[in-house]
């Protein structure tokens, strides 16, 4: 009998733990769905109320108190964070991808990934600068991370297509920075004024945009053959 007891103990002693560590997971889960809603929540709070929305606006256009949201974010900065992950996770970059995932030619695939970037901010300005004013600190580094992302992933595009055309694809890297950097700098100013229609905006961007692809081209990629060569600035043909 006591042996059977010295068996038995331990299993009723462990049952605790598993009741406990099942509450918490439950608890995890329960927050991060909640946590969702109220990034979802906010954002519409933003679409309706505007980039200068305050925690209390943000809270009454949920219909919650702010309270709750203190509950779940630790201050404005975590729910801006949170915000701007949700921008990029469920808006921005799926755009992106959809933009680069057609069957284009490379002129069209430079064109159309411009254009999915600028009507995408273009599409939602008030979340876009709602960030961008809070984007400080741990907010900035999600900006740059999803800056990083877009950058890395054009770059495999760009070492893709180099290397199918035998070229030197040793500059996909800072060349896709590049290009996401300007790309990114002159949207900001643009929707900051809007001094320009979004199709000119557009424009400009990707002659600038395919202008360096082709150089890069008309080299083979190579710094070396680059720097071997003169670059007078090409004049317009007279009509």
């Amino acid at each position: 009998m006591q042996d059977n007891e010295q068996v038995d103990g331990p299993v009723v002693a462990d049952a605790k733990p598993e009741k406990s560590d099942g509450r918490k997971r439950r608890w995890r889960e329960h927050k991060i769905a909640r946590r969702e809603e109220l990034v979802d929540g906010t954002i519409a709070a933003i679409r309706a109320r505007g980039r200068e929305i305050g925690m209390d606006e943000i809270a009454s256009e949920i219909g919650v108190s702010k309270t709750v949201l203190y509950r779940y974010f630790a201050d404005k900065s975590d729910l801006t964070t949170a915000t701007m992950m949700r921008y990029v996770e469920t808006i921005l970059s799926p755009r992106i991808y959809e933009a680069i995932s057609g069957d284009l030619d490379d002129f069209e695939l430079t064109q159309a990934s411009i254009t999915a970037y600028v009507e995408t901010v273009a599409s939602d300005p008030d979340i876009y600068l709602y960030v961008m004013a809070n984007g400080a600190g741990a907010n900035r580094d999600v900006v740059a991370d999803s800056e990083r992302m877009i950058a890395e992933l054009l770059s495999t595009v760009l070492g893709n297509r180099l290397r199918e055309m035998e070229m030197d694809s040793g500059g996909s890297l800072p060349w896709a920075f590049g290009i996401v950097g300007g790309i990114q700098l002159a949207t900001h100013w643009w929707i900051s004024n809007k001094s320009m229609s979004a199709e000119s905006l557009i424009d400009y961007l990707t002659m600038m945009t395919w202008g360096g692809i082709t150089g890069i081209a008309a080299v083979n990629g190579s710094p070396a053959k680059f720097k071997s060569v003169p670059h007078p600035l090409v004049k317009p043909a007279e009509d």
